[in-house]
């Protein structure tokens, strides 16, 4: 287990990490993008420097990972990358700027699979819907977050959550040979809730 800290919004600092761990290891087998951020606006009070931070770090951050692993994945002949989307891309259901931004991704994703197909990488987005989790209970106090949790369980044709192993079981899979033929895709681990028009 090897550690290094990066700003994924920083070029040089996501070509420092991938150069070490280019240097500790000589490869790369997998990038999985989950970087993420979500600050709380309307549209009507949303400011353009937190529309630009959020996209920064969701889908910037993303692209230049992917970016600077391309020469390791060209010289090994393959590689993969999973990025942690939501099912918030196909129709809201949070703020503007995290909505755009996952939206982005799987429109990157699909973009760069073409590109990376050729050199043996595949590309794919998980995309969950609710989960407990630090970055989820910042959104409120724990009544407001089990009212919330509440919602999406609501509207899952299974009735329950989506619980962290099920996305972590996603993205394995993605990253194993059982997926080798799998790229541009986006996979919801959201126990159905992709179907529910708006949650919120």
């Amino acid at each position: 287990m090897l550690g290094f800290a990066a700003d994924v919004t920083d070029e040089e600092s996501v070509q420092t990490a991938v150069g070490q761990v280019d240097v500790t290891w000589g490869r790369a087998d997998a990038l999985v993008n989950n970087a993420g951020v979500e600050p709380q606006h309307s549209v009507e009070s949303l400011e353009l420097g937190t529309w630009q931070a959020t996209l920064d770090v969701n889908l910037t951050g993303a692209m230049l990972m992917i970016k600077h692993c391309i020469p390791l994945w060209r010289r090994q002949g393959g590689g993969r990358v999973v990025s942690i989307g939501s099912r918030v891309w196909l129709g809201g259901g949070s703020t503007a700027s995290y909505s755009a931004s996952k939206a982005g991704l799987v429109g990157m994703t699909r973009a760069a699979c073409r590109e990376l197909g050729p050199l043996g990488v595949t590309a794919n987005v998980v995309a969950p819907s609710f989960v407990r989790t630090p970055f989820n209970n910042g959104k409120g106090d724990a009544e407001f977050l089990e009212a919330y949790a509440g919602r999406f369980a609501a509207a899952s044709p299974l009735g329950t959550l989506v619980e962290p192993v099920d996305v972590a079981n996603a993205v394995a899979f993605l990253l194993s040979d059982r997926a080798r033929a799998i790229t541009g895709e986006t996979l919801h681990v959201a126990a159905g809730t992709q179907l529910a028009p708006h949650i919120s």
